[in-house]
């Protein structure tokens, strides 16, 4: 099983569209190739890694208004702000960039076979209010896996944000995960 969060949860897409892994789990799962919407709201999320084109080959720290938009917006001030000294580190702004240009460049690393028939299951999970990775991204994305025959599934979780897989609520989600891997024999 591959789960992941974010870029990690590309990286369960593109790993189990590699045939790899019995199944896979793609918590609000970065943009991958083909996926057209950008909201403004994930464009405003990704600006401190995005708006200077020197961050390339840096890693980026968010400020907690910056993180507080981006992942904790779906939870009170504090616990953003707790959450923010808890989890937040630098980190690479590549990926992003990668990602901001994945359907201009032919050989994108944000490239997924999603018509591959013979892979495992797949879970994708949005949280509805998620500034950084929008639903409207998530099921975007869902629409990419339409050819394959394999088994693609989406799990939206109403009101919460991209801090879903650590903040308060964070059980709703492991068990709802876990109940989905359990039906699909996976677990």
């Amino acid at each position: 099983m591959i789960i992941g969060h974010s870029f990690g949860g590309l990286f369960a897409e593109k790993l189990l569209g590699q045939g790899l892994g019995a199944g896979a789990v793609a918590i609000d799962p970065a943009q991958i190739k083909g996926v057209l919407p950008l909201p403004l709201a994930q464009l405003r999320a990704g600006l401190p890694a995005l708006g200077n084109p020197a961050n390339l080959h840096r890693s980026v720290s968010l400020t907690t208004k910056e993180f507080r938009f981006g992942f904790g917006n779906a939870v009170t001030e504090e616990e953003s702000d707790d959450l923010h000294e808890r989890w937040s580190i630098p980190s690479p702004a590549r990926p992003l960039f990668q990602a901001a240009a994945a359907n201009f460049v032919m050989h994108s690393q944000a490239a997924v076979d999603t018509a591959n028939t013979a892979r495992g299951p797949l879970l994708l999970v949005s949280g509805t209010a998620d500034h950084t990775v929008p639903d409207v991204v998530t099921r975007s994305t869902l629409k990419q896996y339409r050819d394959s025959t394999a088994v693609t599934e989406l799990k939206q979780f109403e009101g919460r944000g991209h801090s879903l897989t650590i903040d308060g609520g964070w059980r709703d989600v492991a068990e709802a995960v876990l109940g989905w891997l359990k039906e699909k024999d996976l677990s």
